[in-house]
C-alpha cells in the first residue's frame, strides 16, 4: 500500500469500528500527530463528529510556546479549533521529568474530554515495540508485554490509538507526501533517555540481524494481551475482595496466596488507580519478602514516586512523603491555610470570624487532648492508634491550639473548648490531605 494512502485507509476503517463519539486528537505538532490530525482533517466524516485538538504546553523546553503558536497556525489551517493547554510539571514529584509531564499531560487533557469523546494519540506499532521492550526490561508480565491498549477509558471519554498496526515510516511517508511542517523535539535525539536510546541505537542493530525483529515483537504483544484480557475477568474479582474501599488497602495475606498471574496485575492496577507507576521485577520480590517480617516491624519498600507500607496485614501505597519542619507553626483566624506539605485547612459553614486567634501547628511529642464527651484526657498517640490511623499519616495532621492549649487535631478531635469556640463562629475545621489519588495514567 502507498505510503501516503495507507494512513487515510487506516483511519477510514478505525472510523467505522468507533462509530460514537466526537473526536479530539492531542497534538504536540510533531510528525506523527501532525499526520494524525492532517489526515483526519481531510475526512469528511471525521469533520462530522466535531473534530478539534488539543495542544499540551509543558513549558519545559524554551520554544514551548513557539510550539504551542505553531500548532494554533496548523490548526487554523486546517480549519480545526486548537486549545492549549498549559500544565506545571511537578519536577519533584519523584515521578522523574518524563513521568512528572506525563502525569500533567494526562491529567490536563482527561479533564478537557466531553462525554464519550475521543481522544486520538499518533502512536504507532514502532511505539509499541519500544514500549514493549522497556516493559520487558521492567519484568513485566502479560499485562505490561501486552504493551499500549487501542483503546481505554479516560475522564468522561475514550483514549484511542488507531495507529498502532502502522509503522513509523509509514506516518513519515505521509508528512513527505503532503510536505508537512513539523516540530522536531531536541529531546527525541537524547539517548540519555531510555526510549530514545532503544529507538536510535538498539533497534536499528535488532533490524540488521533479525529484520522480522518488529513484527515478531507485536505479534507476541498481541498475543501477550490477549492472555493478559483472560486473566483480568479473575484478579478484578479478587480485587473486590482483597480491596478496602474506605482505606484503599490490600488485604496483604489475600494477595500474596494468589498466583503470581493474578498477583502481579492486581498490584499493578491498584497502583495505577492510586496514580501510582508500578515496581520493577526487583521491588516486586522485596514486597514478597517483607509480607513476611516480624511482628511489630512496619516494612516500607521505595520507588521512583512511590512508598508501599506493610501495616496491620495491608498494602498501602502513596507518593513520597515530604520532610516536616517540626517547628513549623502558623496563626490562623480561619481563612483557608494551605499547609507547607501541600494540605489544606479550612473551615466549613458560614463562619463570620473566630473569637479568638488559633495556632497551627504539626506533632512535637507527648501532645495529649481531652476530646469532647471523653471523661479521660488521652494521648494523641494511643488516639491515633485506636483510630487506626497508619503511622506515616500522624506527622502531617495540622493541630490547633488556643494559645498554649490544643483544641482540635484536624477535623477528628476536638476539645470542649474547641466545641464551643467553633460554635460560635459557625463552622467547623476541615482538613484536606495531600496526595489526592492522580487521575493521569501510568502505563503508556
Amino acid at each position: 500500500m502507498n505510503k501516503a494512502h495507507a494512513l487515510s485507509e487506516t483511519l477510514q476503517h478505525a472510523l467505522l469500528d468507533q462509530a460514537d463519539g466526537a473526536l479530539c486528537v492531542a497534538y504536540s505538532g510533531g510528525p506523527d500527530s501532525t499526520a494524525l490530525l492532517h489526515a483526519l482533517a481531510q475526512l469528511p466524516e471525521a469533520r462530522a463528529r466535531g473534530l478539534r485538538a488539543l495542544h499540551v504546553d509543558h513549558g519545559l523546553h524554551a520554544e514551548s510556546a513557539q510550539w504551542a503558536a505553531h500548532c494554533q497556525s496548523v490548526c487554523h489551517e486546517l480549519g480545526v479549533d486548537c486549545d492549549v493547554l498549559r500544565v506545571e510539571v511537578d519536577i519533584d514529584s519523584g515521578l522523574g521529568i518524563e513521568g512528572a509531564a506525563r502525569h500533567a499531560r494526562y491529567t490536563a487533557l482527561a479533564a478537557q474530554l466531553g462525554d464519550g469523546e475521543r481522544l486520538l494519540l499518533g502512536h504507532h506499532g514502532d511505539d509499541q515495540v519500544e514500549t514493549v521492550l522497556l516493559k520487558l526490561l521492567r519484568g513485566a508480565g502479560p499485562e505490561g508485554l501486552g504493551g499500549m491498549r487501542a483503546c481505554r477509558p479516560l475522564g468522561r471519554g475514550l483514549l484511542w490509538r488507531p495507529l498502532l498496526a502502522l509503522s513509523r515510516e509509514q506516518l513519515r511517508g505521509y508528512i513527505d507526501a503532503h510536505a508537512l511542517l513539523c516540530i522536531e523535539d531536541p529531546s527525541n535525539t537524547d539517548t540519555r533517555l531510555a526510549r530514545n536510546y532503544l529507538r536510535n541505537d538498539i533497534l536499528p542493530r535488532l533490524a540488521r540481524h533479525w529484520p522480522q525483529a518488529t513484527a515478531s515483537i507485536q505479534h507476541s504483544a498481541r498475543l501477550s494481551r490477549d492472555a493478559a484480557d483472560a486473566l483480568q475477568t479473575q484478579w478484578l474479582a479478587a480485587l473486590e475482595t482483597l480491596r478496602d474501599p474506605l482505606t484503599d488497602s490490600l488485604d496483604a495475606t489475600g494477595w500474596i496466596a494468589l498466583p503470581p498471574g493474578l498477583r502481579e496485575p492486581l498490584l499493578d492496577h491498584w497502583l495505577h488507580a492510586r496514580g501510582r507507576p508500578a515496581p520493577t521485577a526487583q521491588q516486586r520480590v522485596q514486597i514478597e519478602r517483607q509480607l513476611h517480617a516480624r511482628a511489630g516491624r512496619m516494612p516500607c519498600i521505595c520507588w521512583t514516586g512511590t512508598e508501599l507500607h506493610i501495616w496491620k496485614g495491608r498494602l498501602w501505597a502513596h507518593p513520597p512523603q515530604p520532610a516536616l519542619d517540626p517547628e513549623w507553626e502558623s496563626p490562623w483566624s480561619g481563612q483557608p491555610l494551605p499547609l507547607p506539605d501541600g494540605s489544606l485547612l479550612t473551615l466549613t459553614g458560614t463562619v463570620a470570624a473566630l473569637p479568638e486567634p488559633l495556632t497551627v501547628r504539626w506533632r512535637r511529642g507527648g501532645e495529649k487532648i481531652k476530646p469532647a464527651g471523653d471523661a479521660h484526657t488521652r494521648k494523641l498517640r494511643d488516639l491515633f492508634q485506636q483510630a487506626a490511623i497508619p503511622p506515616w499519616q500522624r506527622m502531617a495532621y495540622p493541630l490547633i491550639y488556643a494559645g498554649d492549649e490544643l483544641i482540635a487535631v484536624a477535623n477528628r478531635w476536638l476539645t470542649e473548648r474547641g466545641e464551643t469556640l467553633f460554635g460560635v463562629a459557625g463552622g467547623r475545621p476541615h482538613w484536606s490531605p495531600a496526595n489526592n489519588p492522580a487521575t493521569a495514567d501510568n502505563r503508556d
